[in-house]
């Protein structure tokens, strides 16, 4: 077949052919002896060519591929020359190829060395590394050669060949004969990996890890030395996109589009776990509750007459605080309080609300565990239902191609997103005094980008009021805290804090025996997802213990949202907000600020740390004082008040 002779692929086969053909034509009197000469000395010339590509982004060029496939058909995708612009920019989607990379190695890495691709001494007693067996000469060149052309590269993950070992340090043989040295620091980290929850005991010396002749997986650090690496057995996820129009930002589906072409961003529905309660919360408010509400935080213990089992649902650590504000209740995440809230408006009630945010009613469980994130979405559902809060109520519909021209560079398609804009400026408003138009402007950041199309406004599927509250909540999961409170708590976000940005919100998710883990989190300008667990159902995210080898600032203990998915989205945030100013969230019309007591939710006359200022709706704000004396109502359950009496 041709492809056996491919210059590229297997050039002395090339050569070889070229010197056939080269000496019939020479019999043959077609060339000169001179000429064949010269053309049999010639070197090989040929090399792969293509496209210039701008960006390795190939689960972003997969999905546009896919969308004109399906806009244009299969005959005139591929013969008609289109080009195709994407709403991508490539410092944010290298940004969040990195981020997702770095997370999911550094979550791999910590569970544990799974051991090399493969030994190249299969027998035993050649792992007793003795400095005779230490010698190159015993596995031949071919066969390093061989076993390093058959293994695949994954991202920055290259295969070698170990071809001595030493006390803390191993040899390696890379691709092209080039060799290195991974010293100690590269190694120390590879204890054993034993399953999800357990890890072996941190390697002494190099031969604790790795013997002569393993295949194994590499990286070159910025330092330039060389790091042991392995192909993650985790997935993970990470999407950004523009609250204000839905535009794609950044997207990657996995770690490597060479390991897996499966894009998790738009394929793969994950149980969400407490990335749902701030549209719980949101749905709480829509029928009455406050963010200064009491809830109570007690264990539930419900009879489920159906099943004829007790339902317990806990918190996650398994701490109670008793009566507890709404506001602190999204950012601490307490399930039992997302189970009460749910239950004081019902199932149908929550799940309409939900609808409205873009998720599908056939994928919100309808039961009361829908409460602790049992639904099942995509994390670019998810990211778009967050965007919601972002720009202020707006449902937005995400898009990834701009614009498509044809081979003369005419444009073919051009993007019209309906924008989060309220009032939108038309062309016809260009005509209506300074003034109105400066206010209408104020509130449509996208007017200069626009199309000269009529543009679009997004549907509104929630009050402003509604988002600006739900958010200040979200921002109080990642800046607020209180270690004067017995137990002392924090925002199960504050991690985020290493940005320093106070213009930004975001809520933790982790689900039963932790199989998923998110962050979704955003600012006025950018919402962003991500997502980390097994594509394999049988595993779960587990829990490390501490290695002695590394020192200080390592993660350590279960994994969940924080730990596991919100380190991506710190290291990409810390990229992509960087040329975002800080913007405050608009506070809408009907929203006011009153100081209450943080123990009661009621007014106060007081002003010391016993209270604190709360934004509420017009028409919601408390009319009584705490005194020493009085109680709040606190939300127990929202069955009957046998059921009530019962459970709680």
């Amino acid at each position: 077949a041709p492809s056996t002779l491919n210059p590229i692929r297997s050039p002395k086969r090339a050569i070889a052919r070229r010197a056939v053909v080269l000496h019939r034509m020479l019999v043959s009197g077609y060339i000169t002896k001179q000429e064949y000469q010269s053309a049999k000395a010639a070197p090989i010339t040929g090399k792969r060519h293509g496209a210039e590509i701008e960006l390795n982004a190939p689960y972003i060029a997969e999905m546009a591929h896919q969308e004109v496939l399906k806009r244009y058909g299969k005959e005139k995708a591929y013969t008609e020359g289109y080009k195709v612009f994407t709403t991508v920019t490539a410092k944010l989607q290298t940004a969040a190829q990195q981020a997702l990379v770095n997370n999911l190695l550094n979550y791999d890495q910590r569970h544990g060395f799974r051991g090399p691709l493969v030994s190249l001494r299969t027998n035993q007693a050649s792992k007793t590394n003795t400095l005779a067996e230490q010698e190159p000469s015993l596995l031949t060149q071919e066969e390093i050669d061989s076993a390093l052309t058959k293994t695949n590269y994954y991202q920055m993950l290259v295969p070698a060949v170990v071809i001595a070992v030493e006390e803390k340090s191993v040899s390696i043989q890379l691709r092209n004969k080039e060799t290195a040295t991974i010293k100690w620091p590269g190694l120390a980290w590879a204890r054993p990996y034993i399953n999800d929850q357990r890890q072996g005991r941190p390697p002494k010396v190099a031969s604790d890890i790795l013997h002569y002749g393993d295949v194994i997986l590499v990286s070159k650090m910025p330092d330039s030395n060389y790091r042991l690496g392995q192909l993650p057995t985790a997935s993970a996820a990470i999407v950004s996109l523009s609250p204000d129009d839905g535009a794609i930002k950044a997207a990657v589906g996995g770690f490597s589009f060479t390991q897996s072409q499966f894009n998790r961003v738009t394929q793969a529905k994950r149980q969400v776990g407490s990335n749902i309660k701030p549209f719980i919360y949101s749905a709480a408010l829509e029928h009455g509750f406050t963010l200064a509400s009491l809830v109570n935080d007690a264990p539930i213990n419900q009879w489920d007459r159906s099943s004829g089992v007790v339902w317990r649902p806990r918190n996650s650590p398994e701490t109670y605080a008793g009566p507890l504000r709404v506001r602190l209740g999204l950012a601490q995440s307490k399930n039992v309080i997302a189970v009460r809230l749910l239950q004081s408006i019902g199932v149908t009630n929550t799940i309409n609300h939900l609808a409205a945010f873009g998720f599908k009613a056939s994928d919100l469980p309808r039961s009361e565990t829908l409460a602790l994130g049992s639904a099942s979405l995509t994390p670019l559902e998810v990211a778009t239902g967050f965007a919601t809060f972002a720009n202020g109520g707006f449902l937005i519909e995400p898009y990834l191609i701009e614009r498509i021209e044809n081979s003369d560079g005419e444009v073919i398609y051009q993007a019209n997103p309906a924008l989060a804009c309220d009032p939108c400026l038309q062309t016809d408003d260009l005509d209506k005094p300074d003034e109105e138009i400066d206010f209408i402007d104020s509130r449509n950041t996208l007017v200069e980008n626009s199309p000269s199309v009529a543009i679009k406004q997004a549907t509104r599927v929630i009050s402003p009021q509604n988002a600006f509250l739900i958010t200040q909540a979200l921002n109080s999961a990642i800046w607020d805290a209180d270690w004067s409170a017995t137990p002392g708590w924090q925002g199960t976000g504050w991690r985020a804090r290493t940005l320093k940005r106070r213009d930004i919100a975001g809520k933790t998710g982790t689900t039963n025996d932790a199989k998923d883990a998110w962050f979704s989190g955003f600012s006025r300008r950018l919402i962003t997802t991500s997502w980390i667990g097994f594509d394999d159902p049988r595993h779960i995210l587990g829990q490390t213990v501490y290695n002695n080898n590394l020192g200080k600032n390592q993660t350590t203990g279960k994994e969940f949202g924080a730990k596991s998915a919100q380190p991506a989205w710190i290291e990409f945030m810390r990229i992509a907000l960087a040329d975002i100013e800080t913007e405050a969230f608009e506070q809408p019309v009907d929203i006011v600020s009153v100081r209450i007591d943080k123990a009661t939710g009621k007014l106060t006359t007081k002003t010391d740390s016993s209270s604190q200022f709360e934004y509420f709706r017009l028409g919601n704000v408390p009319t009584d004082y705490a005194t020493q004396d009085n109680t709040s109502e606190i939300l127990s359950g929202g069955k009957k008040k046998e059921e009530e009496e019962e459970l709680f």
